[in-house]
């Protein structure tokens, strides 16, 4: 079955006069092998994405500007995320049925762990919630 969907933070290295360096590779906790990155931007600001759980893929969420709203259902219930700041994401875990809601001029990066396969997602609400015996 799924895990809990977690805040990961970030090891930055840097200061506001040289710049930061914000990396995955101090993140010992990424709790699977990146092989996949997108990003999302240009989201309107009253619109919610998501409305989908992966039977396989997990996520790592990442605000890289603006603010991100995180609805995360799984079998053991609902968390909510506020995303505001590049030092940490949210781990989605498998069978995790998400909503997301972006401020104005929000881009959001996606570290995945499995390549993009259409049949991994599940689209229908009522068809996740049989799965995760709800």
């Amino acid at each position: 079955m799924s895990g809990t969907p977690f805040v990961i933070q970030f090891e930055q290295v840097g200061d506001a006069a040289a710049g930061i360096l914000t990396s995955t590779q101090h993140a010992r906790n990424l709790p699977f092998g990146v092989k996949r990155a997108f990003w999302i931007q240009g989201t309107p600001s009253n619109l919610v994405r998501g409305h989908h759980a992966n039977k396989v893929t997990e996520e790592v969420l990442i605000a890289l500007t603006g603010i991100i709203k995180v609805k995360a259902e799984t079998s053991q219930g609902i968390r909510e995320f506020i995303l505001s700041s590049p030092d940490s994401g949210v781990y989605i875990p498998s069978l995790c049925w998400t909503e997301l809601t972006f401020s104005e001029s929000a881009i959001a990066l996606c570290l995945a762990s499995t390549d993009f396969d259409e049949k991994d997602y599940l689209r229908d609400y009522k068809e996740f919630k049989m799965l995760i015996g709800e």
